[in-house]
């Protein structure tokens, strides 16, 4: 069982999503929602585990701009620029309905803005 005062437990379930989206993309066939769901999840659990590290709390939201905000806030500049940050908070919640489209470089630029979220993270909590 996973423990939500413990950065560390965050940081497990931030792999696990990263883990689902790069195999989503390394399909035949990739798995864009899918993919573009967990490269956002991935960068949200990261954020939330550098503040539950930091004693901060944060409300439930999967907006990475607010996150960052707060981490900002706590004196933790996390080094991704917040219009990246933005697109990747879509990734979440807005492609997963009929209607809107995701391309492969959507994601695969979610994934690159994920992944510096992930490096900045890791090397915090030391977990590199």
């Amino acid at each position: 069982m996973s423990d939500p005062s413990n950065p560390l437990d965050w940081a497990a379930k931030a792999e696990e999503d990263y883990t689902l989206a790069r195999s989503s993309l390394r399909r035949k066939a990739p798995l864009l929602y899918g993919a573009g769901f967990h490269t956002q999840q991935c960068a949200e659990k990261y954020l939330k585990a550098l503040l539950v590290a930091a004693d901060v709390a944060f409300p439930k939201t999967h907006d990475l701009v607010r996150l960052r905000a707060l981490c900002l806030q706590a004196g933790i500049a996390v080094p991704v620029d917040e219009d990246a940050l933005d697109v990747l908070s879509s990734l979440a919640v807005h492609t997963r309905y009929p209607g809107m489209s995701l391309s492969l470089e959507d994601v695969q630029g979610g994934l690159k803005t994920a992944q510096a979220v992930r490096r900045f993270a890791r090397s915090l909590l030391g977990s590199s």
